[in-house]
């Protein structure tokens, strides 16, 4: 059976809803479910925080006996094995859908066509591929920590016109106005973790928080790179460890003294090999795919954005930009990273470009070669 308009409107409704859960149901990717019934919405619900329960066995609940030759409309294929919730294909079997409509394959190789599968060989109708690419680009994430192990990372710079993101005495607060640093706190809200390294924690003693009232139920997981622990025990970041999540790239070299003094004040510790300059990024990625993550947002300086440009680990840049010039003595958004010709240039293709107050907000992704 084919999508038609009122599919697609009903996929829009799952989509949004599914958005609400960006940066809070890790390890899980955030899934929307709208169930209708004789063209009337009777059931409808998102991925509970830290993934369980998922958006199916919810939206069938509110709908109860209404769910019985109903359309399910979900973002993500439903899952068909059983983890610590049962399958949810098994959900909408018993629930005597009439019909489900899939926009994305889950990439999960106990699912990817499975579940599709399962729903067909009970006599439910499946319509897949509806959205499909919206629904791709919401689950960006978790395709990522699945299939390369390793979260989706955003690079947020925020500079000026010439890329500078302070004074050549340090100055940076603020190059951009308040309509652009509620967008960056929104940006922060809607992933799972933020990175920063030791030079902005030194510089900048951020809280490295989501503060926008209301807007997400859990902590954003603080992450820093920190090769040698040179980070005060006084920081923000530290001192509030035991109760917001704080984790800390560091060498396997690390001084044992300074590793039990942070332990002790409720960071958790991730050692890596060292590299060149600092902790191999890769690896801690690694680590922090393993760990579940799916969405990390790097607001590092320049050193640390040229790390990860330079060892091609950016998936998108979201650049805000403020109409100012500041000139070749400011801090460049990112350092220097040996690109030695044009040709090895990390590439990008630009998504969007919204106006936010006298500043403007880029969008960009990795220019593809070969996918996620």
């Amino acid at each position: 059976m084919t999508a038609s308009r009122e599919d697609v409107l009903h996929m829009r409704a799952a989509l949004a809803l599914a958005a609400r859960g960006l940066g809070v149901t890790w390890p899980n990717p955030s899934v929307g479910c709208v169930v209708v019934k004789d063209g009337r919405v009777v059931g409808r619900a998102l991925t509970a925080p830290g993934g369980r329960p998922h958006a199916e066995p919810m939206a069938l609940a509110m709908a109860g006996a209404a769910a019985q030759g109903a359309t399910a409309y979900v973002t993500l294929e439903p899952c068909c094995h059983w983890g610590r919730t049962p399958p949810c294909t098994d959900a909408l079997i018993a629930a005597r859908v009439a019909r489900v409509v899939i926009a994305a394959r889950d990439p999960d190789p106990r699912v990817d066509g499975a579940g599709a599968a399962r729903l067909r060989a009970a006599g439910i109708s499946v319509t897949e591929g509806v959205l499909a690419a919206e629904a791709d680009d919401l689950q960006c994430g978790f395709t990522s920590r699945i299939r390369r192990g390793r979260p989706w990372v955003t690079l947020k710079l925020a500079s000026t016109l010439d890329g500078r993101i302070a004074t050549s005495g340090g100055e940076s607060r603020w190059i951009t106005g308040p309509p652009a640093r509620r967008a960056a706190h929104a940006l922060r809200g809607r992933h799972d973790a933020v990175l920063v390294g030791a030079g902005t924690v030194a510089a900048d003693d951020p809280d490295l928080t989501c503060r926008l009232p209301g807007f997400r139920p859990t902590p954003v997981v603080r992450v820093v790179a920190d090769s040698h622990l040179r980070t005060a025990l006084t920081a923000k970041v530290v001192a509030t460890a035991g109760d917001i999540p704080t984790w800390f790239l560091v060498r396997e070299d690390a001084d044992p003294g300074r590793r039990r003094a942070f332990a002790s004040a409720g960071v958790t510790l991730v050692a890596v090999p060292s590299a060149a300059t600092g902790v191999d990024l890769a690896r801690g990625l690694a680590y922090l795919g393993a760990a579940g993550l799916t969405r990390l947002l790097v607001e590092g300086g320049g050193q640390l954005a040229a790390a990860l440009l330079r060892e091609r680990l950016v998936d998108r840049i979201a650049w805000f930009h403020a109409p100012a010039v500041l000139g070749g003595d400011g801090w460049p958004a990112v350092a220097a990273f040996g690109v030695a010709g044009l040709d090895r240039m990390p590439r990008f293709v630009r998504r969007s470009a919204v106006p936010l107050g006298a500043d403007m907000l880029s969008t960009f992704d990795v220019q593809p070669e070969g996918g996620i």
